[in-house]
This record gives C-alpha cells, sequence and structure tokens, in this order.
C-alpha cells in the first residue's frame, strides 16, 4: 500500500480530527476493531463506558458541556441497540451526536443468514430516529459520507446522526482525501421580518421573553433585548442559568401557575429556541398553558413552526442570530416594569410549590452555594424535578438532565462522565435516585478509569418513588416500585471509589468541598427520610 493509501477505518478517524472531534465514546468489539487501527495514533481520546447506552450518554453529557457534537462508536447489532435509547434523548432534546456503527459484510445484508449480531435491516431501523443515516458500501464515499453527518449536526436543529460501516469496507483501502472541516449553514430571517418583530417589541408594553435550550449561545443578546423592551425572562429547563442573578430572570417551568399567568398577562411573547413541548410547557398534562394571542416565535427547524402554537409572526433562525437582528432595528427603548413583575413571578412560583418541592430546591441551592463552579447533571428522580419547577442555576450549562424530553433513566451517571470529559477542571455533580443508579452503577467504573470529577450524589427514597405516589394519588395499589437496592457505599468502594452517607443534610456542604478536592470520582448518599432535614 502506497503511503497516499489508508484503509477506511484509519481515514475515518482521520476526517474526525478533521472535525475537530477529541473524544470518542465506545467498546471496541470483532465488528469495529478496523475502526480503531488509526485511533492510537491520533490525538483523539477513547474513553470506555460499561454499556453502550452510556456510551451515547456520555456523547450527550459531551456536547451539552463542550457545544461539539458527541461521538459513540458501537458494533453492529447489540452495540446499536443497546444506543438506541441515549440516541433518542438526543433527539428529543436537541443534542448533536454522532454513532458509528459496524454492520456485517456487504453481501450478507438482507439476506438473514444468521450472521453474529445481525439485524434484519440495522439501517432501517435507525432512519426512524437519526436525522440521517447511511450505509457506506462504496469505500471511496467515505468523505463526503462524513461530510454531510457533521454538516447536519451543524446546519439544523441538532439531534443524532448514524453512520454504518460494514465489516469488510472498513479495511478496504482508498486514497487519502482532502481533509477539512464540513461546512454549516444555518437559517437567517430576512429584514422585513426582524423589522417587524422589532416593531411589535417596541410598541409592548408587557412583553415576556421564553429561552429555551436553543437560545443558551444568545445570552448576551437576550439580556440586551430584554433590558431595553423591560420583558422578564422565562427558562425552561434546558435554558436553566441564563442571565443568573440578573432581575429580570425568572427560573421556572411554564407549567406552573404563577408562570402561566405571567405570560397571560403579556401582551407580547418571545420564544426563542424553544420546542414548547409538554415536558416544560404541560408536565402535569392538564392543558392549562394559555393559547398566546401575540406570540413571535423563532426557531431553526421550520417544521416545529409550523406545529404550533400558532405564532401571530414565525421567524426562521437561530436565536442569535434573530436576536441580533431584532436588536438592530429597535430604534428606543421601551420602560416598564419588567424587573417588578419577574420578582412578582419568582415570589408567586415559590408561594406555589409545597414545602416539600422547597426543601429539595433548597438542598439543590446548598450545592450550587458549596460549589459554585459545579455542573448538576441530573437523571428522574425527585429533586430534579424540583429543580425542573424552580432552579436558580449560577450560569447556563450548568443544570440539564434527562427528565424532560424522552426521560430515559440512567441517563446521569455517564452523561455525567461525558461532562466532565468535556470539562475536566469543574466538578459535576451526578444527581441520580436509587432506582435510576441501578440502570448504570456500573459507569461509576467509568469515571474512576478516566479520572473523571464526579460526585455522584445518590437520592434515596428506598425505590421509585414519584411512580408509587403517582399510584396511590390514581386509587391504584402500588406495585413494583420497590426494587431492591445494594448498599451504594459498598458497590462505590468496590471501584476504589470513596463513598460516604449523610446523616444530616447541613454536612452536605461540607462533604460536596471534601469531594470536589479528590482528584477522581466520589458518592454521597442522602437518604430521603435517614438523613435529617432531607425532607419535610
Amino acid at each position: 500500500m502506497s503511503e497516499a493509501m489508508k484503509t477506511v477505518g484509519e481515514v475515518l478517524v482521520d476526517l474526525l480530527e478533521a472535525n475537530e472531534v477529541e473524544v470518542v465514546f465506545g467498546i471496541p468489539g470483532v465488528h469495529t476493531v478496523e475502526l480503531y487501527r488509526g485511533l492510537s495514533a491520533s490525538k483523539i481520546r477513547h474513553v470506555t463506558p460499561r454499556h453502550e447506552q452510556g456510551a451515547g450518554f456520555m456523547a450527550d453529557g459531551y456536547a451539552r458541556v463542550s457545544g461539539k457534537p458527541g461521538v459513540a462508536l458501537v458494533i453492529t447489532g447489540p452495540g446499536l441497540t443497546n444506543t438506541i435509547t441515549a440516541m433518542a434523548q438526543a433527539r428529543q432534546d436537541s443534542i448533536p451526536m454522532l454513532v458509528i456503527s459496524g454492520v456485517n459484510r456487504r453481501s450478507s445484508l438482507g439476506h438473514g443468514r444468521g450472521l453474529l449480531h445481525e439485524l434484519p435491516d440495522q439501517q432501517g431501523m435507525i432512519k426512524t430516529l437519526a436525522l440521517y443515516s447511511h450505509t457506506l458500501l462504496n469505500p471511496t464515499d467515505l468523505a463526503s459520507v462524513v461530510d454531510r453527518a457533521f454538516a447536519i449536526l451543524g446546519s439544523g436543529r441538532p439531534g443524532p446522526v448514524h453512520i454504518e460501516i460494514p465489516t469488510d469496507v472498513m479495511s478496504a483501502p482508498i486514497p487519502t482525501p482532502v481533509l477539512r472541516k464540513a461546512g454549516a449553514t444555518r437559517p437567517r430571517a430576512d429584514a422585513e421580518t426582524l423589522q417587524k418583530a422589532a416593531i411589535l417589541c417596541g410598541d409592548a408594553s408587557r412583553p415576556v421573553i421564553i429561552c429555551g435550550g436553543g437560545a443558551i449561545t444568545a445570552e448576551a443578546e437576550i439580556r440586551e433585548l430584554a433590558e431595553r423592551i423591560g420583558a422578564p425572562v422565562v427558562t425552561t429547563v434546558n435554558a436553566r442559568g441564563m442571565l443568573a442573578g440578573h432581575p429580570l430572570r425568572v427560573p421556572a417551568s411554564p407549567s406552573l401557575d404563577a408562570v402561566r399567568a405571567l405570560v397571560s398577562d403579556a401582551d407580547l411573547v418571545i420564544a426563542l429556541g424553544t420546542e414548547m413541548g409538554q415536558t416544560d410547557y404541560d408536565m402535569y398534562a392538564n392543558g392549562g398553558f394559555p393559547i398566546l394571542g401575540n406570540l413571535i416565535r423563532t426557531d431553526i427547524d421550520a417544521a416545529q413552526l409550523a406545529r404550533g402554537p400558532h405564532a401571530a409572526l414565525s421567524i426562521l433562525s437561530g436565536a442569535k442570530t434573530a436576536t441580533a437582528g431584532i436588536l438592530a432595528f429597535l430604534t428606543a427603548n421601551s420602560p416598564n416594569r419588567g424587573k417588578e413583575r419577574a420578582a412578582a413571578a419568582r415570589k408567586a412560583v415559590l408561594a406555589e410549590l409545597t414545602p416539600k418541592i422547597r426543601t429539595e430546591i433548597g438542598i439543590i441551592d446548598a450545592i450550587y452555594k458549596a460549589l459554585p463552579e459545579c455542573t448538576i447533571v441530573g437523571d428522574s428522580t425527585q429533586a430534579i424535578y424540583a429543580g425542573n419547577l424552580y432552579c436558580d442555576a449560577p450560569r447556563a450549562k450548568s443544570w440539564f438532565n434527562s427528565a424532560t424530553g424522552f426521560g430515559a433513566l440512567g441517563y446521569a451517571p455517564p452523561a455525567s462522565v461525558g461532562a466532565a470529559v468535556a470539562d475536566p477542571d469543574r466538578p459535576v455533580i451526578c444527581l441520580v435516585g436509587d432506582g435510576g443508579i441501578q440502570f448504570s452503577l456500573a459507569e461509576i467504573g467509568s469515571a474512576r478509569d478516566v479520572g473523571a470529577k464526579v460526585i455522584f450524589l445518590v437520592w434515596n427514597n428506598d425505590g421509585y418513588q414519584e411512580i408509587e405516589n403517582f399510584m396511590v394519588e390514581a386509587d391504584i395499589t402500588p406495585e413494583g416500585v420497590k426494587p431492591s437496592a445494594p448498599d451504594f457505599l459498598l458497590a462505590a468502594g468496590a471501584y476504589g471509589v470513596p463513598a460516604m452517607r449523610l446523616e444530616k443534610i447541613d454536612g452536605l456542604a461540607a462533604a460536596l468541598v471534601e469531594a470536589a478536592g479528590r482528584d477522581g470520582p466520589s458518592l454521597i448518599e442522602i437518604h430521603q427520610t435517614r438523613t435529617s432535614g432531607a425532607t419535610v
């Protein structure tokens, strides 16, 4: 083989490097070893989870913190099917993820000959979920396929993208292509539309801004717009931490009556980078979110704008570009009582919540007070549900979880590892229930392997307490909600990870500071009833 020729696997690594990939998460197998041929000589770091679902969730957590696509490398068959849950979470939360899988040799595809890890139609299965899925039948198409994958990841609404490579293609020699980063083209609104939006903003006397996860890159522009028109800024779960400490912030769920009242009273609502989906806007499924008579809605996805709710003005654009464009046409400030309205909404939200939920929010506040630079990565557990209702996070990207969108259990432990890999100097708090952590308990070992500064904060309520409560409220005899749990301190110790169980919640701050001082992971258990002060 001449110097100008490399295998598909080796060129794939080169193309990933050209697209600024620094980390891949995966478990090697006989169906992917040829994709690893060039990896050790590259600058790309490989992180090994304990399960392919963990690879996908690690890629998700990495993407949310780094702002770059997370990359998972998995085998055909069970490797890919294990990754599907993570891909679905990424699809629902608009997280950029590239999944590269193997598939059996080209001559076997569609024949059902009983090969190892064979599926009837692997790509057909993934196409229902991924934004784009391609089977690399022609080895020389590799560069254009990778280019298209990264262009999709960087251009429209993010989500999972999939490339599968047959085992006989992986080792095929191909000429080394030109290595360059894929281009990305985002939609940009026309000047006439932006000018209309600016006029509506200037005429409003009681405006409100609602921000979703797609707005976090536009924080500076949104702050300026909010200040100029006096608009309270409501942040959904994936936008929490935006405008931290600002008097116009309302870090509360649109599912709450107090936030709905604020929005209902507005004469203009500006929705930026939010799908306006049920898990943020109607988590109690009571249909109480108000019909908005004067809505400006900005989204990067035309299909999402068409799904509703109906907007008086729809803007097909990223939030940053749209907000900057509106500001350029905004001729004057519109002073009003925006700060007072925001303060009243924050006060009303807290008054609306139960004492138990306020206690859990207080614990989250205590975490941020003890470790102001930390990132809290959450699972579907009661303390996270409380924070999703109200959490005054200290910065954008410092609060995210799987309790919105797809709602997967077991997300937080591997996603926390991915977050820590993306930003190794910042402690990561993995806030997870005793039920959820058992979906991915072994990822404690992955955290130890990579020296991730993850503090596994286990919220133990002896089972699936949220579901048990729901069954009781529905007059259903609870069944299946009390799975046994291991001794989490012993489980952590088995991986060589320091662990402790809190007796009193007022000892949490000291425990967190001590754990954050270590180089690798730690585990702290809070028991909802046995840890004094954890609940009311």
